[in-house]
């Protein structure tokens, strides 16, 4: 069964338009090397940008979203698979589950809150799949600045940053998923 990838992102576009840019070369690419994506079902911002780039591509998608995220993130109805859960806990789980490995584009506080989540799980040892942050347009320095300094201050082991993966552009990206995918 080929690789699926579970993707973070906004549900808006952002500023800079280098992240719908980003978004959608990562959803191309992650079709041209036959691996599924997981997303969180939205039609909207970067999310959207994803999905479609990669249904274009022929790729096929899993999208999680919970019922009362329908018309905020306008759920995407043409998916391989739709699953609709309860809370946002369960939309995570169900995504984290489905993929074999991570990758978080620019995104607000939804973002954020699942990466750290898995984040967590890696330090606590209760997985091993790759998490990669697409730092595209420099995104997220200040949250590499802010691993750095939370190591520094040991309130986690200098570890926790190898468990992240910072990767520039979308093409280093994808060479990092061919390592670990392969």
């Amino acid at each position: 069964m080929p690789a699926s990838v579970c993707v973070y992102c906004g549900s808006r576009d952002g500023r800079d338009p280098v992240y719908a840019h980003a978004a959608e070369a990562t959803g191309r690419m992650l079709a041209t090397h036959g691996w599924g994506l997981v997303y969180g079902a939205g039609d909207v911002g970067l999310m959207g940008r994803v999905a479609r780039a990669h249904q274009a591509a022929g790729g096929r998608a899993l999208g999680v979203i919970p019922g009362h995220l329908f018309p905020r993130e306008v759920a995407r109805q043409d998916l391989d698979r739709l699953v609709v859960t309860e809370t946002m806990h369960e939309r995570k789980k169900v995504m984290f589950m489905n993929a074999d490995a991570i990758v978080v584009l620019p995104g607000g506080a939804g973002s954020l809150d699942e990466f750290f989540e898995v984040l967590t799980w890696r330090q606590i040892g209760l997985h091993a799949k790759p998490i990669y942050l697409l730092n595209v347009g420099g995104y997220w320095e200040p949250l590499r600045a802010l691993l750095d300094h939370v190591v520094a201050e040991s309130f986690a082991e200098p570890s926790l940053n190898s468990f992240v993966t910072f990767v520039p552009d979308v093409e280093a990206l994808g060479a990092a998923l061919r390592t670990s995918l392969s």
